[in-house]
């Protein structure tokens, strides 16, 4: 990494939004896939797939590859009109193989299937149709819930992963029993009575297949990889929900996956691609919930789906997840950190922060806009659904191409981690609204000192002096006064 870049968390743009991230080195670059959100958008995955990319080298230089598929491209189009979370495969041929899924609003359609597949001859595209995972009669293959595609080379032998999970015993927005939840499934899977009545065990449930060498016709499979029926199993208290992705680390299969939590990223780990398969743990919250014992009652951020996978880039391992802005689950952000597999195979969960690529913490000189901050609470924060929130609480916005911390109320918390500060460095901070006074701290309570803000209609700065030693800090801002906004901080 260049001495003089860096780069935060969120690690692309602040107006782009790529969730769902399945990270790949090809060559010597890595290259990010994921679905692609609107900014402020009304549902999820609105825009075509585009991809970014960044040399293996220096992890601070992430350009935009572009459009690589679009929508439109899909014969389902516009039936179902967005594409959900994809992976890409290199394929014994050396061309590239993107799999997806299709999906109408609100997710409606999503889980109907089937399965399809575009392919380019670099991995950046341009992606071209080609077909849909079949079996080998050329019918789809729609065996299970056909969702959230993942797909891996195992020297040679191509293992697709998908499914989704759900425990409408749980769920108080699927009331009922018997013969109701019976037809809730039929009409949300798109399956038939005889189908969910006659798969062993459940049409939901994480599975895996094998592809031939066109990269659509099933050769075995498919099959659960997990048992359904979690309890009982190491799986109980972090059953899968979605979100299957594979890695292979050594001799040994990592399966990532969100839980049934639905802000978290998990691992199972197998000698064998599909099954027995024992949990593993937590990786990452994008609330930071499990960190250190943290509850979901004081998750540190608004929480709601996350996606994404492990890899390896220049010796160091990261986990590639999304948070969530616009008080919705319609415009997500990729976020990495670094994480640790140690000797035993296990891989302690890592906080949240504002700086994960960067190699170390950030600069504590020069100007940073305030939405990297990672930790974003009123104490009170929601765990986002498939909707728009009305309620008044801090979150990440935009207006126009300015992007800020908006609804800031009395008692919010902002925070970054980590800076590397000077010794009783100053603070300046962009803000608008009511008056008040940010109580500047570190996370464990010491105070570095208070920023007096008056009230203005326009964005205004305010500097404090922080009684600091130097050296690597988190940096808290606490609000006392009526509602704010902050625009970005700067030493």
């Amino acid at each position: 990494m260049a001495d003089n870049k860096q780069i935060c968390n969120p690690f692309l743009p602040l107006w782009e939004h790529v969730p769902d991230g399945e990270p790949h080195v090809f060559g010597d670059r890595v290259y990010l896939f994921g679905s692609h959100d609107k900014e402020g958008g009304e549902t999820f995955c609105m825009l075509d797939y585009t991809c970014w990319s960044a040399p293996v080298t220096d992890l601070t230089d992430w350009r935009c590859e572009g459009t690589i598929y679009r929508a439109a491209q899909d014969p389902d189009y516009p039936r179902r009109k967005y594409m959900y979370a994809p992976d890409v495969v290199q394929g014994n041929d050396g061309r590239f193989y993107l799999y997806y899924c299709m999906s109408g609003d609100f997710g409606n359609g999503g889980y109907h299937g089937p399965i399809c597949v575009a392919v380019s001859d670099t991995p950046a595209g341009k992606y071209e149709y080609l077909g849909f995972v079949r079996n080998p009669d050329g019918t789809p293959m729609q065996t299970y819930i056909c969702f959230d595609p993942a797909v891996m080379n195992d020297n040679g032998t191509i293992r697709l992963y998908y499914g989704t999970q759900y425990d409408f015993e749980e769920r108080e927005d699927f009331p009922g029993e018997g013969e109701c939840l019976l037809h809730v499934e039929m009409e949300m899977f798109g399956k038939s009575r005889e189908e969910i009545l006659g798969t062993p065990e459940s049409v939901m449930g994480p599975c895996t297949l094998t592809l031939c060498d066109d990269m659509l016709t099933v050769r075995d499979g498919p099959r659960h990889i997990i048992p359904y029926r979690v309890k009982g199993t190491s799986f109980e208290a972090h059953p899968f929900f979605e979100a299957a992705s594979m890695r292979k680390v050594g001799g040994k299969y990592y399966f990532v996956y969100s839980s049934q939590k639905n802000h978290e990223l998990c691992y199972a780990v197998s000698d064998k691609p599909d099954r027995d398969f024992v949990f593993g743990g937590t990786i990452v919250s994008n609330g930071d919930v499990g960190y250190q014992g943290r509850d979901d009652a004081d998750r540190l951020n608004m929480t709601g789906t996350t996606h994404g996978s492990i890899i390896e880039i220049g010796g160091q391992w990261y986990v590639f997840y999304h948070r969530l802005t616009h008080k919705s689950d319609y415009s997500r952000q990729a976020c990495a950190e670094r994480i640790e597999i140690r000797p035993d195979g296990s891989i302690p969960q890592v906080p949240i922060t504002s700086c994960g690529l960067n190699g170390g913490a950030l600069h504590g000189i020069g100007s940073y806009p305030a939405p990297i901050a990672c930790i974003i609470t009123n104490g009170h924060m929601p765990h986002g659904s498939n909707k728009i929130f009305t309620e008044h609480f801090p979150h990440v916005t935009h207006e126009g191409k300015a992007h800020l911390i908006a609804e800031i109320s009395n008692g919010t918390r902002i925070g970054f981690r980590y800076f590397d500060m000077a010794a009783d460095c100053t603070l300046t901070l962009t803000t608008r609204g009511a008056a008040g006074r940010y109580t500047v701290s570190d996370e464990s309570g010491t105070v570095f000192g208070t920023a007096e803000i008056p009230a203005s209609d326009n964005w205004q700065d305010t500097a404090v002096t922080l009684a600091v030693t130097a050296g690597i800090h988190p940096l808290l801002l606490t609000w006392q006064g009526g509602e704010t906004a902050l625009l970005q901080i700067a030493f």
